[in-house]
């Protein structure tokens, strides 16, 4: 256990305001993984003042400069990638072998795509007689979530710093202890005083204030909806720009023509994965009513592929879910699914076998599910699927948009089967197949998932202003 009781603001490790320390819980022990301390609205005024005093002079360094910081940043990382896994896995239970191999490495990632987009935009060009440029929007504030921390935080972290913009960050208080390594790696690297501010709390204490705030302009949320709602409404006082990728309830449409084994079985696993805690996970299974006991069948064998375990050793690939609160949500729906007549085929309440400590689900999954179902409608965010039957195509693609949420969907089927059926579905990013995700191409999504784009080229403009010199002669 180590305490982590100062933040990064300007460029240096300080103290906060005022102390209020709280404990990091690690979820497979249920023990301590460390302290930090929850900040005040008087440590986020610090924090901005630092960014804004930096963005004047950071906000007017050429792409080459840019470029190489980020060049930098990637050396730094690249040394503290076991430091980055070791933490997410203490922090929110990612098994050790899945916080090498994708948590810890997406943060690479985003900072390569991020200097790739650098070399070859054009912030100026000529439209008509006016000269338009694409300029850094300014301070921005991020809001990042437990579920996935480096990977949330690197998405926004790594545009905005290529953009030219300066940074206040509040990470998750349950998950922070990567977001402190990585103001190490930027203050190794080199980068400028106050470019970026680390102020950890939680939502009312830190999260309120920075959203408000006069100072900041632009704040990125990413969480629940409910939580985006309350950002929204904090960041309209001051007229902000805000970006939210929120809440999602995807459905995974396996259509007749489908390699019938592969899909199943490979959606049951994408569902599994991290523990069921990602904004995007396919948790509604969508089966040809006449081929669902099938469906079923090769479901609950997928999860013999699944070994829960020790967080720390490398041959476990589900670790617990992140937080006490997360598990009690979870037994809830869980005991919801049955009491509102799911069919329950694999897993149900309580922790796995062998198991009397640590926040530890069973993966479950649920059969002959309909829409209006809780199961069906609210983001459960732990590893428990749903399948659920449907008559036709034309009730599948229905099935699929009966959602207030819009992130991701999946299909699988003939190829272009498949994109004519994707092609109706009303969602952000839809993988066609068990396509994986793209780092280059825009993530975000549709009705209450949110709103802008985070990722690739899109994701990068969400941090440029745009200003259109009329009548504009060029020297």
């Amino acid at each position: 256990m180590k305490d982590y009781l100062q933040f990064y603001i300007d460029g240096q490790w300080v103290d906060p305001v005022k102390p209020n320390s709280i404990e990091v819980i690690n979820p497979a022990t249920e023990t301590s993984a460390g302290k930090i301390s929850l900040g005040s609205s008087a440590d986020i005024d610090k924090a901005v003042s630092a960014a804004r005093r930096a963005f004047e002079s950071y906000s007017r360094t050429s792409k080459e400069e840019r470029i190489a910081l980020i060049g930098k940043i990637m050396s730094v990382y690249k040394t503290r990638l076991d430091d980055l896994a070791e933490a997410v896995t203490l922090e929110m239970g990612a098994p050790i072998t899945f916080a090498k191999r994708a948590q810890a490495v997406s943060g690479l990632g985003h900072l390569a795509v991020a200097a790739e987009i650098l070399k070859t935009y054009e912030f100026e060009k000529d439209i008509g007689s006016s000269h338009i440029t694409h300029e850094p929007i300014g301070v921005c504030g991020f809001i990042t979530p437990w579920n996935w921390p480096i990977n949330q935080i690197m998405c926004k972290v790594a545009p905005a710093l290529a953009a030219g913009c300066t940074i206040v960050l509040k990470p998750s208080e349950v998950a922070p202890l990567d977001a402190i390594i990585l103001a190490e790696i930027f203050r190794e690297s080199g980068v400028p005083k106050g470019v970026f501010n680390l102020v950890n709390g939680d939502g009312p204490g830190v999260g309120e204030p920075l959203a408000a705030h006069p100072g900041v302009d632009m704040v990125s949320f990413t969480g629940s909806t409910r939580a985006g709602i309350l950002v929204a409404q904090a960041a309209a006082k001051t007229v902000k720009r805000v970006a939210q990728e929120l809440g999602g309830k995807s459905a995974n449409i396996i259509l007749d023509d489908a390699d019938f084994k592969k899909a199943v079985g490979g959606g049951v696993l994408q569902m599994m994965s991290n523990t069921g805690q990602s904004c995007n996970a396919p948790s509604r299974m969508l089966v040809p009513a006449a081929r669902q006991a099938e469906a079923i069948e090769i479901a609950v064998a997928a999860l013999g592929k699944i070994k829960i375990g020790d967080t720390m050793s490398p041959e476990t690939s589900m670790g617990p879910v992140a937080s006490e609160a997360q598990f009690n949500k979870i037994q809830g729906l869980i005991q919801k699914g049955i009491d509102e007549g799911a069919r329950l085929v694999a897993g149900g309440a309580g922790r796995p076998e062998g198991f009397n400590k640590g926040y530890y689900v069973r993966p479950t999954i649920f059969a002959d599910v309909r829409n209006d179902m809780t199961i069906a409608r609210e983001e459960i965010f732990g590893p428990v699927l749903s399948i659920l039957p449907y008559k036709d195509e034309e009730e599948a693609i229905r099935i699929a948009n009966d959602t207030e949420y819009g992130l991701s969907g999946y299909v699988s089927g003939e190829a272009e089967h498949a994109k004519k059926i994707a092609a109706r579905i009303r969602a952000g990013n839809i993988h066609l197949n068990g396509a994986p995700i793209d780092f280059n191409a825009p993530f975000g999504g549709y009705k209450q998932s949110g709103n802008g784009r985070e990722w690739g080229v899109r994701g990068f403009e969400e941090f440029l202003e745009v200003k259109a010199m009329l009548g504009f002669t060029a020297a």
